[in-house]
């Protein structure tokens, strides 16, 4: 059993089970008598909808049903709300714009629900949308956040001027403005952080049943934490009690966030299915994914840095405008404004920050978390400045981030944004990284790419990011008459290696057979709640409360064990997975004592217990990329990456490393390749299919050196900080920071995300034309 210790690289439990083709995911669970409902979408950008005929389409064999918006609100199903309620900096509220499942008069983004069609096969379902004859009135639409602020705009919501969401702000404006004046030197810096479709592997799904005897739903479907739906839309929704709600999350292929939200064909599913008293279920294509998943990033900031003479930054100022979309989807405002900012000051000792944050609506699909939410747009602008100060002070830019790191002797350190770091040895971290990839040879190498006609360059990023999530997590451990020991979780797994991780927390606290440890997740009726999975939380919140259950779980077998082995309870020690009396060799181990104790009322050592989280975990570490770039293609290759993390103690640094070539890869796609690209006129989304949009392959990827320097976390017992998110929050600046480097001997000094062959090239070119 050694093996699973914690610290241990064992491999996944569960991988065996998914490689054979095992899993079930929620497309694979049996439907037998399941009607399919398909989702008939808007073609435009910004109408009003002026007339809806469904006589042709009902006369299709198979159809059984076709319900448009209208149908929705005469039944009283209300929008899916926005959950996030932030103000103004005057105080007043944001702009609402709530979700609603199927347009309510008027579509505001290409790909917006207008009706859906239910029928006895998915191509009957198909066949009928086509027969719908929706009548359109078009409107001016606005896609470019660039724009969509000015006055001449078209609006998206009428009662929104400006399109504006909200005009947010955090900080001390008059430090940061005394600092300004008294600085040194100034860099200043405009950006885009790109936007981003997700494309998890596995495309999203739901299915519904309505029991009428009990007015209850089960609503199977992929989901990061099925107790967000179940609040949701059973309190907002439907209006019904909590209870009437059962959600089911089996196998999930990836989610990074995008799965973590309630969508509008939920909605439809459990309209559905009680309207027909039969299951419904949907299953979202490829091509429909681009149009009805939530978006990632989509950011324009200025970023200006103050230093004094001595090179210390003092002071920074953000204004960053973040496109919300057509509508506010669960948390979208929360992640530019509270989970971003809070890490505008990153690993650096500034004084004082001051960040002003526009929410602006525009044409296009809703926008919120994307894997990192919000920090690595924050990490992304803080690196760029940097690395843009360094070049216009002379100086080589990781001595820059030294001179201002906060040192590990100042540790507990509060920020500029007032957050509290526990722990942490930034310096130690970047010696590490540059150590590996011998950052004072890189000359001669440059040298060798130069004389072969090939711009080489070096970029480094140093990350931190604060861990999110729900303030609260329970487990609960049941031990069974056939000697297992189940694990119920409030998180999900959607391909993280909790089944794993966990399993080697209950071994090493409780000494059990890994092999008879089993984790349960993903259902609201056995599972009384959870806050599921996000923000990089699942360890550090689920992991605190397996610590709590299993500390629980010893002192009820304590006292058992002294009742058993006719002892006093203080002559009773637990070693090696046993309750042994001190001094002699009697002894019983937790599942043979666990096996005496059942009853009819369960099991006397089952227990539950929620672990309240308090602080935030910071995760950190240093990415390095060294990338080549061909002048006559403008095609860059990464011939080398590197990751130095401090994720705090680690569990399984096997899994670790796979979440930081998972994050890598992400973020190499944002920097390098990926960009959802609207018309400008039409509002169509352009880059809408795999054939448009370039998502990073293999031959894209380096082999990704990952190693660790790690300060456990001083705010938890298990001293864990969170590694889920860290590869995607370092990535893209340390990779453009390196395409920058690589092009600076052609006088270019700045080339916004995605740095793509072509928008190199053309970087080249104007140069050398010039």
């Amino acid at each position: 059993m050694v093996k699973f210790g914690l610290a241990q690289p064992v491999k996944r439990v569960e991988d065996s089970r998914l490689l054979r083709g095992a899993g079930q995911y929620t497309d694979d669970v049996p439907a037998e008598g399941a009607l399919h409902l398909h989702v008939l979408r808007s073609p435009h950008a910004a109408a009003t909808i002026t007339g809806i005929d469904t006589a042709a389409a009902r006369a299709v064999p198979g159809v059984v049903a076709i319900v448009t918006g209208a149908d929705l609100a005469a039944e009283g199903i209300a929008p899916i709300p926005c959950m996030v309620p932030i103000k103004n900096q005057d105080g007043t509220p944001r702009a609402q714009a709530d979700r609603p499942a199927l347009a309510q008069g008027t579509v505001r983004h290409v790909g917006e629900p207008v009706a859906y069609i239910v029928a006895e096969t998915a191509q009957a379902a198909r066949d009928a949308a086509e027969l719908v004859d929706v009548r359109y009135d078009m409107k001016a639409s606005i896609t470019d956040l660039a724009s969509a602020m000015s006055d001449s705009a078209p609006r998206v919501h009428d009662d929104a001027p400006a399109n504006r969401v909200f005009d947010w702000a955090v900080g001390d404006a008059a430090k940061v403005d005394e600092l300004f004046a008294a600085a040194a030197h100034v860099t200043k810096l405009g950006i885009v952080n790109n936007r981003i479709v997700v494309n998890s592997l596995e495309a999203r799904a739901a299915r519904a049943e309505f029991d009428a005897a009990s007015g209850r739903w089960t609503l199977t479907t992929n989901t990061q934490g099925g107790w967000l739906l179940k609040d949701c839309l059973a309190g907002a929704v439907f209006k019904v009690e909590p209870a009437k709600f059962r959600v089911i999350t089996p196998d999930v292929g990836g989610g990074f966030g995008m799965k973590l939200f309630v969508y509008p064909e939920h909605v439809m599913v459990c309209h559905a299915a009680r309207k027909l008293g039969r299951p419904v279920k949907w299953t979202s294509e490829r091509s429909e994914a681009f149009l009805s998943d939530t978006h990632g990033r989509d950011h324009i900031t200025i970023g200006e840095l103050a230093l004094d003479a001595d090179h210390r930054i003092t002071a920074m100022r953000v204004t960053d405008t973040a496109n919300m979309g057509a509508y506010l989807s669960n948390f979208g405002p929360f992640i530019p404004t509270l989970a971003g900012t809070k890490v505008l000051a990153s690993v650096y000792g500034m004084k004082a920050i001051h960040a002003r944050v526009f929410g602006v609506f525009t044409n296009t699909v809703p926008v919120d978390a994307y894997r990192g939410a919000g920090r690595p747009e924050s990490n992304y602008l803080v690196e760029r400045l940097i690395d843009a100060a360094a070049r216009e002070l002379g100086i080589d830019s990781a001595e820059l981030r030294r001179i201002n790191m906060v040192p590990a002797s100042a540790m507990p350190f509060t920020t500029a944004m007032a957050q509290t770091y526990d722990s942490g040895d930034f310096h130690k971290v970047l010696d590490h990284a540059l150590d590996m990839i011998d950052w004072k040879g890189f000359p001669a190498r440059r040298a060798k790419s130069a004389a072969a006609g090939k711009r080489r360059g070096i970029g480094m990023a140093y990350y931190l990011e604060a861990t999110g999530g729900a303030p609260e997590e329970r487990a609960e451990i049941r031990f069974t008459k056939e000697g297992y020991v189940d694990v119920y979780v409030g998180t999900q797994s959607t391909g993280q290696g909790h089944e794993t991780a966990y399993v080697q927390l209950v071994n090493d606290r409780l000494g059990i057979d890994p092999d008879k440890i089993r984790v349960r997740q993903g259902d609201t009726d056995t599972i009384p709640q959870g806050g599921g999975t996000g923000g990089a939380r699942s360890l550090y919140s689920e992991g605190q409360a397996i610590a709590l259950t299993t500390a629980t779980i010893l002192e009820k077998g304590r006292k058992a064990a002294a009742d058993r082995l006719e002892a006093a309870e203080a002559d009773i020690v637990f070693q090696d997975g046993a309750f042994r009396i001190v001094g002699t060799d009697r002894m019983v181990d937790v599942i043979t004592l666990a096996a005496e104790l059942h009853g009819e009322q369960g099991n006397a050592l089952d227990t539950a217990e929620i672990a309240k989280i308090e602080k935030h975990t910071f995760p950190n570490g240093c990415h390095i990329a060294e990338v080549e770039i061909d002048p006559e293609t403008g095609v860059t290759s990464v011939l080398r990456y590197l990751v130095c993390d401090d994720v705090g103690t680690i569990v399984n640094p096997m899994i670790v490393r796979g979440q930081v070539h998972g994050g890598v890869a992400q973020g190499l796609g944002q920097a390098l390749l990926e960009n959802t690209a609207y018309d400008p006129e039409s509002g169509q989304l352009v880059a809408g299919s795999l054939m448009d949009y370039a998502l990073p392959r293999a031959d894209d990827l380096p082999d990704i050196e990952v190693e660790f320097v790690s300060v456990p976390c001083a705010s938890n017992p298990l001293g864990v900080k969170g590694a889920g998110e860290a590869g995607a929050v370092g990535s893209p600046p340390a990779l453009i920071n390196a395409v920058i480097d690589a092009l600076a001997a052609d006088g270019i000094r700045e080339i916004d995300m995605p740095a793509t062959p072509e928008r190199v090239w053309q970087a080249i070119a104007a140069r050398q034309a010039a």
